[in-house]
């Protein structure tokens, strides 16, 4: 299994049955799945969402948004609670617009799955921690 460091962006190899045993980055020896949310940018994005094996969900979200902040902290839940089987993303639209354009993001917030590198669902509003899971569950086998 290929794990994006969230610090270093180095691609880590772990065994499928060691994901749960707190692995950390040979690189930088940071903690690859903390249960946080990435900062996604520019810089980190694609290689975040082409090269992790687990399904990335990514929150498009921006600082001036009501419903946004109201979902943080669902979205930081289910980050801790699955940390092991999906990673979790947040990218600040108003700081990167490029990328929100070039997934065509038309109102926050808005939560993309990736596998492999390409997005297979997603859905506009802010999600309650039950909507949330029930929505995660259809993607993780």
């Amino acid at each position: 299994m290929h794990i994006v460091c969230p610090q270093c962006s180095s691609v880590n190899r772990i065994p499928d049955q060691r994901l749960g045993e707190d692995p950390k980055c040979g690189k930088c020896h940071s903690q690859l799945l903390d249960g946080k949310p990435v900062t996604l940018t520019s810089k980190n994005f694609d290689n975040f969402i082409a090269r992790n094996d687990l399904p990335v969900a990514v929150d498009f979200w921006a600082e001036w948004c009501g419903p946004c902040k109201m979902f943080a902290p669902v979205f930081a839940q289910a980050a801790t609670e699955q940390n092991t089987q999906i990673r979790f993303a947040k990218l600040d639209t108003e700081a990167e617009p490029a990328i929100a354009q070039r997934y065509s993001i038309r109102s926050i917030p808005s939560l993309l799955l990736f596998k492999q590198g390409q997005e297979v669902d997603r859905v506009a509003g802010a999600l309650d921690p039950t909507r949330l899971r029930a929505w995660l569950s259809r993607h993780v086998a």
